[in-house]
């Protein structure tokens, strides 16, 4: 008898699992109050009567008497209703940039598969591993892809067919045009409904100030955001020493030569600035700022990421 073997999907690549494998011990717990379909572990805004206990609350006719606190009627000679706090499942949206700039591969990038990941692929793998994360433990994970426009926005979903559709997703998006990460915020903010989880990948190569607004949109709608902010360890560090002919990615006519040891310390000046003024934005409305490097593998960095989180929750 033959056995025909079937080719693995093209976006199954986007699965690592040795990385699977170190976050997947691991959880992502929703830390506010969120909005979502089914019974779970994240805490919900509305009251119901499950696990964690809230308060008490005079009995009114029309209640089920088998929440009666019996215990309290007996010390008080009155009638209360237990309350719990729900819990519900979690909507996540993973915020991925496809502009221009995300096509940057750096000479001290990971690698992975032999070859050395752009910062969009970088974004793709970790986007994958988040989905997978959040789908394997039962909760709804949907993705938004961008560059001056939402190049795709599909809805969160918790089933393990909708995972594949993510992974395919994914796999076919190429980064392309320039940037416009402000107005992008603004438009999810306005479509997603229910309170949730925000996560996005970007380098954030945009305006700062329009950023941190666009941002406060998201928690002025009331859910939790995290910023994976992903660069090249070049862009952080500015390395180069000969004269060399810089390309803008986004713009692919705009170039310049120039000696860098010219303008290295002007450059990291301002890329120091535009990192403390996020870092201190996300700080002020209470949003986890990730800064990432590609030097570094993805799977380290999320995993040391998750496991720092979780050590903040207890």
């Amino acid at each position: 008898m033959a056995v025909e073997r079937v080719a693995q999907p093209s976006y199954m690549r986007l699965l690592d699992p040795e990385a699977l494998g170190k976050i997947h011990r691991l959880e992502l717990i929703a830390r506010g109050l969120v909005e979502g379909f089914f019974s779970g572990r994240h805490r919900s805004p509305y009251k119901g009567f499950s696990i964690e206990f809230s308060e008490h609350r005079q009995y009114v006719a029309g209640d089920d008497i088998r929440d009666l606190d019996w215990r309290v009627y007996a010390k008080s000679d009155r009638y209360y209703i237990k309350q719990y706090i729900e819990e519900t499942n979690l909507r996540v949206v993973i915020l991925l940039d496809a502009s221009g700039s995300m096509k940057y591969t750096g000479e001290e990038a990971a690698r992975h598969d032999g070859r050395r990941l752009s910062k969009f692929e970088y974004g793709q793998f970790l986007a994958a591993s988040l989905a997978h994360l959040m789908i394997h433990q039962q909760d709804a994970a949907g993705l938004v892809t961008f560059d001056t426009r939402i190049r795709r926005y599909i809805p969160s979903r918790s089933r393990v067919n909708h995972l594949r559709f993510l992974l395919s997703e994914l796999a076919a998006t190429q980064p392309g045009n320039e940037t416009a990460v402000a107005p992008i915020f603004h438009d999810i903010a306005e479509r997603i409904h229910r309170r949730g989880l925000i996560i996005v990948i970007s380098d954030l190569f945009d305006n700062t100030e329009e950023i941190l607004q666009a941002l406060h949109h998201f928690r002025y709608r009331k859910h939790e955001v995290i910023v994976l902010h992903v660069m090249a360890e070049e862009e952080l560090t500015f390395p180069f020493e000969r004269w060399s002919l810089f390309r803008d990615l986004e713009f692919d006519e705009r170039r310049v030569q120039l000696d860098p040891r010219s303008v290295r310390a002007a450059y990291l000046e301002k890329v120091g600035d535009f990192i403390r003024q996020i870092e201190a934005g996300c700080g002020q409305m209470d949003i986890d700022y990730v800064p990432l490097s590609t030097k570094r593998s993805f799977d380290a960095a999320l995993g040391m990421y998750l496991a720092q989180r979780r050590r903040r929750k207890k």
